[in-house]
């Protein structure tokens, strides 16, 4: 008999947020707050239609926001966690600053907000 992989998530995670912050030559910036919600299979992402972003030029955000799908995504769907993707992700507030903010830093951002969920869930594959 076999044992049905968990669910991810089991329940709403609301207000998850990272600030990814680097300081050096290669700056990173970028701060994310996002809501998981159960669905019925696979990831979804989108941008709460209230979403405001104060960044210049505005035209860089929709790839900085798919940036950060893409790396929860990829944090969820690693096979040391055990999980089927069940979910779909608002992202709720978002900050970028125009020294730092690119694609890596939302990517990580979006990796280490799927981490902070995970853990909230008590998934004990981290």
């Amino acid at each position: 008999m076999t044992s049905a992989l968990p669910r991810f998530p089991p329940h709403p995670i609301r207000g998850v947020c990272v600030l990814h912050q680097k300081q050096n030559c290669a700056p990173h910036f970028a701060e994310i707050e996002v809501d998981f919600e159960p669905a019925a299979e696979g990831f979804a992402f989108e941008a709460a239609q209230e979403l405001t972003v104060d960044y210049e030029p505005a035209e860089e955000l929709p790839r900085f926001f798919a940036a950060a799908a893409v790396g929860i995504e990829e944090q969820l769907s690693l096979p040391e966690h055990g999980l089927v993707i069940a979910t779909r992700v608002v992202l709720r507030r978002a900050r970028a600053d125009p020294f730092g903010s690119h694609e890596l830093a939302f990517k990580i951002a979006g990796y280490l907000a799927a981490r902070k969920a995970l853990e909230r869930t008590g998934c004990p594959r981290l």
